[in-house]
């Protein structure tokens, strides 16, 4: 595959038909017929729930692969960076929807980062997993539903699909295997999750951690000493190593030069990026490019 000048960034709108593209939410099978010209790895700036009932292969997420065995759902949050291997009978939904959408008229602005599998505080993302298929049918059923409706020549009603989405989510929480569901009201928990999305959104300002705690009104020393509560890192340790896997990720799948990467990553010169990244690594970056070259 030919390298370009950047990691792609894709909105919602490269998915939807051109019937739909000032929609903010898409839904509908998710098969081999299902084909777009995208590049891999790539980001999203929207939220993805990809529900898989049939098929085999693997999801890279963030540097972190995971096998794809049906059923099991997989839910993106937006920025991460990730690729699809998938077998040829792949089979089942895909609802992607921007924050606009699902936040509207909802008066708690963290609810979608409440969700267990949004944003994790471990910054991983195992799949939920089925082996009651009553919620598999259940799931199904809804997700059917939706495609129903956006098939509907009376028009789309965006509050039934919001609904809809709401009961996804909410029901994949009930019963997604994780410790974050009993402390998901937790103003703590709330702080490492706001941390990890602000993470997202400005990782390329090489930001400090009291910019960080700025940002998010609590002091540095509240900020590191929360997230090492809930995750065994301080918030230096993840800022740089989300700037060691970006640095990494344009090493390796983009043609961009060291002085390129290092003035993307907002490094004040060349030298400084270079021993930052010899520091962290015990390698050059240019040796680090030679021994993943693909």
């Amino acid at each position: 595959m030919e390298k370009s000048n950047q990691l792609p960034v894709y909105s919602l709108q490269t998915f939807s038909s051109p019937e739909r593209k000032s929609q903010q939410f898409q839904v509908e099978v998710f098969d081999a017929k299902r084909h777009f010209k995208v590049m891999y790895p790539h980001r999203h700036d929207f939220f993805e729930v990809l529900f898989l009932l049939k098929g085999s292969g693997y999801h890279i997420i963030d540097n972190n692969k995971y096998k794809i065995e049906p059923p099991c759902i997989f839910f993106l949050s937006p920025g991460q960076a990730h690729k699809l291997e998938l077998s040829h009978d792949i089979d089942g939904y895909i609802y992607i929807f921007t924050s606009d959408f699902y936040q509207l008229d909802r008066s708690n602005p963290n609810r979608l980062i409440e969700f267990p599998f949004f944003y994790t505080i471990h910054q991983n993302n195992p799949p939920l997993n089925f082996t009651n298929w009553d919620e598999v049918t259940f799931l199904d059923l809804l997700f059917k539903k939706a495609i129903q409706l956006i098939a509907d020549k009376n028009g789309i009603n965006t509050e039934l699909f919001r609904a809809l989405l709401d009961t996804i989510l909410n029901y994949c929480a009930l019963i997604y295997p994780t410790d974050e569901s009993m402390l998901i009201k937790g103003k703590g928990h709330l702080l490492v999750k706001r941390f990890y999305q602000l993470l997202e959104e400005r990782y390329r300002e090489n930001l400090t951690v009291n910019d960080y705690a700025d940002h998010l009104s609590v002091s540095a020393n509240h900020l590191t000493q929360t997230m090492k509560h809930h995750t065994g890192r301080t918030s230096l340790d993840i800022i740089k190593s989300k700037q060691l896997l970006e640095i990494k990720r344009l090493l390796v799948h983009t043609n961009l030069g060291i002085s390129e990467i290092s003035n993307q990553m907002n490094f004040s010169d060349q030298s400084y990026f270079t021993k930052f990244f010899k520091r962290e690594t015990g390698i050059l970056p240019l040796a680090y490019r030679n021994l993943n070259m693909k």
